[in-house]
């Protein structure tokens, strides 16, 4: 894409700017946060349509906002997943009842959402799941079942679930996407995940004859593959070019604490630097070169494969930076307080499992672009 300035962008970033500087810090809360977005219309912007409480921006001015925001580092956003992976999900399958129920409160930064993909038993391979959704009624499902890994379900309203619906259906064939609400004492339970940084962003998730509607379901009955691989290509796209304005700013830290601590006399430390900065402007022209192109479908498996390693070894060499002193202020009564590098290293770690893992992505592009045979059925004959 041609990213050339314009005059009608740069007055999108003047106004992102003033905004975020004004409104940095007012929000005591994530929840808070995501409803202060939201009155100020700045939820949706990559929507293609509007009507639902959002604004609606150009390609270029939805990553000015991208870029405006982490730069300023403002707080994680809780609301990500329903704005850019459900809300484009419903507009492109969804029933307008759908889309005038669940869009609007996004919008408005009120619901949350989680994703209910990944099981213990199948990982990142979607063909795999056991949970099952049974139609009790004509009106409604029973879910049982367990996902693993749900980014932020200790803080959502609803959880988008992929199980199957048809006892008879063979890997991907028989799936359904489920909308399921995530208040329901005694048959949805959420039990965080403490990971190495001792931080619990990610989820165990039981559902144990949980209800849901008939009328939640999205793309039909049986369709559920077809709909989440197209969801799975909306988790790309101008949020990678916001990720690496915040690795840009965490190369910047790594490299002063290399300067400080000396260790940047090192040539060898300095050609891995070095490398780290020309391979994220790389990834930067790729993430531009491949923004808004729906028709290549190894350009998402690609650029997550390249940020996840990427990142990863970035966690490394601060590790080398840093070396083995503890951090400023250690003491017994606080002893897992992680300074930022430490953080940086240790997350780092899931980046190449979560988001698909790179086995997955790999697959993807071999099977799908590549046109090399497909791995054989384990199942039993």
């Amino acid at each position: 894409m041609d990213f050339e300035p314009d005059p009608q962008d740069e007055v999108f970033r003047e106004q992102a700017r003033t905004w975020l500087e004004a409104h940095l810090g007012t929000a005591r809360t994530r929840r808070s946060w995501e409803r202060t977005l939201g009155r100020a219309g700045w939820i949706g912007l990559s929507w293609p349509e509007d009507g639902y409480g959002n604004r609606r921006a150009t390609l270029a001015q939805q990553v000015v906002w991208a870029e405006e925001y982490a730069r300023s580092k403002a707080p994680p956003r809780s609301g990500h997943i329903g704005e850019n992976l459900l809300a484009p999900t419903l507009l492109t399958h969804g029933t307008e009842d759908q889309k005038s129920r669940f869009l609007p409160p996004i919008a408005r930064g009120e619901e949350f959402w989680c994703q209910g993909y990944s099981e213990p038993g199948a990982g990142s391979d979607l063909a795999g799941l056991r949970t099952t959704a049974v139609r009790d009624t004509p009106a409604s499902y029973r879910v049982t079942g367990q996902k693993i890994w749900t980014s932020l379900a200790h803080e959502a309203d609803w959880c988008f679930v992929l199980a199957p619906t048809d006892p008879a259906s063979h890997r991907h064939h028989g799936l359904t996407f489920l909308l399921v609400p995530m208040d329901q004492p005694g048959r949805v339970e959420v039990r965080p995940i403490r990971q190495l940084t001792g931080t619990s962003e990610f989820n165990e998730v039981f559902f144990d004859g949980a209800t849901d509607r008939a009328e939640h379901v999205v793309g039909g009955e049986g369709n559920g593959w077809r709909v989440a691989m197209s969801l799975l290509g909306f988790a790309r796209g101008v949020s990678t070019l916001a990720h690496q304005i915040g690795f840009a700013g965490e190369l910047a830290e790594v490299v002063r604490a290399a300067v400080a601590s000396g260790a940047a006399d090192d040539p060898v430390l300095r050609d891995r630097l070095v490398t780290q900065w020309a391979e994220l402007r790389t990834m930067r022209w790729h993430a531009l070169r491949t923004l808004g192109d729906t028709t290549d479908p190894a350009a998402p498996s690609v650029a997550k494969l390249l940020w996840a390693r990427w990142h990863q070894r970035l966690g490394e060499l601060a590790m080398q930076v840093r070396g083995a002193a503890g951090p400023a202020g250690w003491s017994p009564a606080a002893p897992y307080e992680l300074d930022p590098l430490q953080h940086l290293f240790l997350f780092s770690r899931a980046e190449t499992i979560y988001g698909g893992s790179d086995e997955i992505q790999r697959t993807i592009i071999a099977e799908r672009v590549l046109g090399l045979p497909r791995e054989p059925s384990r199942t039993k004959g």
